[in-house]
């Protein structure tokens, strides 16, 4: 996975041509960078002495305060472990908490269905995700509705066609018209089958985390996803210091499967923590350590991803915010403390508080988007379609943010020198005067040489009017709707195809239509 950086331009920039141009297109194969290797420094914003601080603040939450385990296994583990139990509380010493989270892999392949999809999480390696977990979209006629299952069908085609999205996530949009208990089945089914790159996992009850490894057994091999890492599951702490019993029962199904979890607190900043940024770090540090620490009882060594979900909330109304500059800053300290523990981590990425694909929405995305990457972050979710606090997948935001994401790319593989030479000797044949749009280094590297976004427009004022005078919210939808057009499925095997189909109508006949 540490092979060089592709040309991210050539292919993600290539215009059409209309019909034919389309017709080509897609005959050609799908684009997909590799892991993305960063190559540039991460940035500490604070000395070691403060991450030391932190560190230090949060073993003593753990020894002193103590974490919630609502689950009746859970503590009979912690207690078997000698952790100090009372009740549903879980003191933890803090040798016991550090050797535990010890174990951890600092690096996992995570596999795809296509193993030229399968990508590396921790260490210098980055990947993108989309986003997950939406019941509205904002469609391809700017209208704001609850998602559909051909919705999901589409977001999980767009994520397979990006080439900088290195997964297709799972529930990027809820399929909200499938009944509840059903509607799992039909989340896993849709990235399984539109999309050949990693996906993620369903963590809503232990029989649906069940049904998803059992879905992944089916494409992968049941020995297979015993032991090998294909997809990854988000479980969220609810801050202040609980983790509960649903959370907990699918956390026991994926690590002893040895597949990663995300141990994410979902923290309001100033609601469920303190209002203090490097306060709630420190609590978010202790939920996520405390979580961790708990998959390596399930099964030492299993691979899992530190993670963090912080935002801060309109201290005038409640309401959370996206791309604050706090958030960024916390995303820095969280990286520290992530090194610190030589751990895989996650933030976010393009996760904002905007209604509309509008200049509100590129704000908030820069902020957090440059945290991420200069902060050394891993699992970079949330990284395409994220509107409106994540109630709404946006398809003009959608197709924005994976070009954008060509960038960040292209931004942190670092500057090359590998031309550098050739560029030289390009001025001494120019000389005074000149112009170098004829020079065999220019019509060697003019496809590669820069990040050229097809959806911004840079064209004169005159001309971007007689094209329709379209606004970047308009273009991106156009976007997505020609990425659609040019879709052709990553087809499973006729073998494999058939038993997800079966699974899910055995499955089916056994759930019911609505939650008791």
């Amino acid at each position: 996975m540490n092979a060089p950086a592709p040309d991210v331009t050539e292919h993600a920039n290539r215009r059409s041509g209309g019909r034919l141009g389309r017709k080509a297109l897609r005959g050609a194969p799908v684009m997909s960078f590799p892991t993305l290797v960063r190559k540039i420094p991460v940035y500490q914003m604070v000395p070691d002495e403060a991450v030391e601080l932190i560190h230090e603040e949060s073993l003593s939450i753990l020894e002193e305060v103590g974490c919630e385990f609502r689950d009746d296994e859970a503590i009979a583990i912690w207690r078997a472990a000698g952790a100090d139990v009372s009740e549903t509380r879980v003191r933890i010493d803090r040798a016991l908490l550090m050797e535990l989270v010890s174990k951890v892999p600092s690096e996992f392949t995570l596999n795809a269905r296509n193993p030229q999809r399968s990508v590396r999480v921790g260490g210098n390696n980055s990947i993108f995700v989309p986003m997950y977990g939406a019941p509205y979209v904002r469609d391809l006629d700017n209208n704001r509705r609850y998602g559909t299952l051909a919705d999901l069908n589409n977001f999980h085609k767009l994520a397979y066609m990006a080439p900088a999205l290195h997964s297709s996530s799972s529930i990027i949009c809820e399929p909200m018209e499938i009944a509840v208990p059903k509607r799992h089945l039909h989340i896993i089914h849709s990235a399984l089958k539109h999309s050949d790159k990693p996906f993620m996992g369903i963590v809503t009850s232990k029989d649906r985390a069940e049904d998803t490894m059992a879905m992944a057994g089916i494409v992968f091999g049941e020995d297979y996803v015993r032991d090998n890492p294909v997809l990854v599951s988000i479980t969220n702490c609810n801050s202040p210091l609980v983790w509960d019993a649903t959370m907990l029962d699918a956390m026991k199904v994926y690590a002893r499967s040895n597949q990663p979890l995300i141990l994410a607190p979902f923290a309001l900043c100033g609601a469920s923590t303190s209002a203090s940024a490097v306060g709630a770090v420190a609590q978010v540090n202790a939920e996520a350590l405390a979580g961790v620490a708990f998959t390596q009882l399930l099964r030492p060594g299993s691979p899992q991803v530190y993670g963090q979900f912080m935002v801060t909330v309109d201290m005038k109304t409640g309401a959370p915010m996206g791309g604050t500059p706090e958030a960024a800053q916390m995303m820095y300290l969280m990286g520290a403390l992530a090194r610190k523990y030589r751990l895989p981590w996650r933030t976010s990425g393009f996760h904002v508080g905007s209604k509309l694909n509008d200049a509100q929405a590129g704000y908030e995305a820069n902020m957090l988007m440059h945290a991420a990457i200069l902060s050394g972050a891993n699992y970079i979710w949330h990284s395409a379609g994220w509107l409106e606090a994540g109630l709404t997948c946006g398809y003009s935001k959608f197709a924005t943010d994976c070009e954008q994401l060509v960038g960040w790319y292209k931004y942190a593989g670092g500057l090359p020198f590998d031309d550098f030479k050739e560029a030289m000797a390009a001025i001494r044949e120019v000389g005074p005067q000149g112009h170098f749009l004829g020079t065999q280094h220019t019509l060697e590297h003019f496809e590669s040489a820069f990040f050229m976004p097809t959806i911004m427009d840079f064209n004169s004022f005159e001309q971007w009017k007689a094209e329709g005078a379209k606004d970047h919210d308009t273009r991106g939808r156009e976007k997505a709707r020609n990425m659609l057009a040019d879709y052709e499925e990553p087809k499973l095997d006729e073998g494999i195809a058939d038993g997800l189909t079966d699974f899910i109508a055995r499955r089916e006949e056994k759930l019911p239509d609505s939650v008791s």
